[in-house]
């Protein structure tokens, strides 16, 4: 067996083992970094670390660290708060602001696991409250995380564009992030026109009540009435494994008809943000309380959003993980008390997954296993069908595994393909991130687990048998439309 082989079996096997086995697929990395550098090619410490991403760790770090000071100050309740307000009580709208609001976060750097950990017990309050299926509201809370995931500031667009950068390929950020958007906005309508969506239409929140398309009032949801509370059966109840039901559905009563707290953590989303890939660090306190103002700390955080938006970006092109650290740590100084705890809550387990895979990855194309693998699919003599193999490639180990794990993995082992020119480069980019990205809805990717944890446990079976086969429909139908869209056009 030659060494590239062995290499690439040392590849999978780390996905095997993350997704079976409760061990940190980074850590597995390094692991496999070490062990097969030292003792089968003979590499010294300094040859290994060579391969360490840096500016990886860097960006990382400093958007996880903005956004955990931007959830614990309130600016991401403010901001769902001041959205839902303003559909003006339309029920059909309120899961299209969950998307909005996810794809803002991810958007501008959070996580896509991390953002989805954030809004998706709030989401689940919403949807419990006025009678919209859980199923609907997770895939829109998903899709809307994956529609900004690729935006030039997110941690999948940054990662894509790297690899784009280092191998000297054509690129385009701002396209990559404009088709994903739109793919997962269409995928948005599909999800809600399939999944009760037009059940919703006009219905509405006037707080007295909820009114129908008829202008007669209507009860939806079996959350308390009147003053925002349950008798304990929540989105779970009181010593179940499900969310808190101490918050009644996350939004306030029918008699104020305003946005209550959003559902606390309890130990089901600890475990789903647990699971073997690793990717995000879930809330320990439990306790949210509603947010309906601005202070001085929730202005500062909202100017420095603003400002990292403007700074990375030309004409200026500043370095995101510095601008992020630096911004963090001025909105530091303004709530000392609040921003005591933000450091714990940076993704470290995201930082370590990425790191761990780019530095392995790095040893393969040290030793030659990239090219190689590039020349075995270029060779195949379909360059068509090899770019729609390496797309369904994707797919399927990402509904397994971990989104940005793939991405940092499975871009590389297509550059040299890529090189050959006989795809177009920038389709065939765009093509393989969507149909690594869209299959996250699936129960068994973070994603999809997070979703799962915080549906009502009345209904929890039922929405992970529904991702199950969403998810992997996706798997299916995604590789061929992106191909089909962005690879036989020959974009690139």
């Amino acid at each position: 067996m030659s060494l590239e082989i062995a290499s690439i079996l040392v590849l999978v096997a780390l996905f095997v083992i993350a997704t079976f086995v409760s061990v940190h697929m980074g850590a597995l990395a390094l692991m496999a970094t070490f062990l097969f550098g030292t003792f089968v090619l003979g590499e010294d410490v300094d040859t290994l670390l060579s391969g360490f991403p840096a500016d990886l760790f860097l960006i990382l770090v400093g958007v996880t660290y903005l956004f955990a000071l931007a959830k614990d100050n309130g600016t991401v309740d403010w901001i769902v708060h001041i959205l839902v307000k303003a559909v003006g009580g339309r029920i059909a709208l309120i899961p299209w602001v969950f998307f909005v609001v996810t794809a803002l976060l991810s958007g501008f750097g959070s996580v896509v696991p991390a953002a989805i950990a954030i809004i998706a017990p709030m989401g689940m309050g919403f949807s419990r409250r006025y009678g919209i299926r859980p199923l609907l509201m997770g895939l829109m809370v998903i899709n809307g995380a994956t529609a900004g995931g690729f935006s030039p500031l997110s941690i999948f667009g940054t990662i894509t564009n790297q690899v784009v950068e280092r191998n000297d390929l054509p690129g385009s950020p701002l396209l990559l992030f404009l088709a994903s958007f739109v793919f997962n906005v269409v995928l948005g309508f599909v999800c809600f026109f399939l999944f009760g969506g037009r059940e919703l239409l006009g219905k509405r929140d006037l707080g007295h009540g909820l009114e129908d398309k008829d202008g007669e009032l209507v009860n939806v949801g079996t959350s308390g009435e009147g003053d925002g509370t349950d008798s304990g059966s929540g989105t779970g109840g009181s010593g179940s494994s499900g969310t808190s039901g101490s918050s009644g559905a996350g939004v306030g009563g029918s008699g104020s008809g305003s946005v209550g707290s959003p559902a606390p953590y309890h130990d089901p989303e600890r475990r789903a943000a647990r699971r073997s890939v690793q990717t995000t660090m879930v809330k320990d306190t439990e306790e949210d309380v509603e947010v309906t103002t601005l202070d001085l700390n929730r202005i500062v955080t909202l100017v420095g959003l603003i400002v990292l938006a403007v700074m990375v970006v030309p004409p200026l092109n500043q370095d995101v993980g510095f601008t992020a650290i630096s911004i963090a740590v001025i909105i530091s100084f303004f709530s000392p008390r609040i921003s005591k705890g933000a450091v714990s809550k940076i993704a470290w387990p995201t930082v370590l997954l990425i790191c761990g895979i780019v530095t392995y990855v790095e040893l393969m194309e040290r030793l030659g296993t990239i090219d190689w693998l590039g020349g075995q699919v270029a060779g195949m003599g379909a360059p068509l069908f090899a770019a729609l193999i390496i797309c369904f490639i994707g797919a399927v180990v990402s509904a397994f595994a971990s989104t940005t794990g793939i991405l940092g993995a499975l871009i590389p082992l297509a550059v040299p393909f890529l090189l050959t020119g006989s795809v177009g480069e920038i389709g065939l980019i765009i093509a393989l991130a969507i149909s690594s990205s869209v299959v996250d809805s699936s129960p068994f990717s973070t994603s999809g687990a997070l979703v799962v944890a915080n549906s009502p446990e009345d209904q929890r079976d039922r929405v992970f048998k529904q991702l199950m086969v969403w998810g992997f429909s996706m798997v299916v139908i995604a590789p061929i439309v992106t191909w089909l869209i962005f690879v036989v056009p020959g974009w690139g």
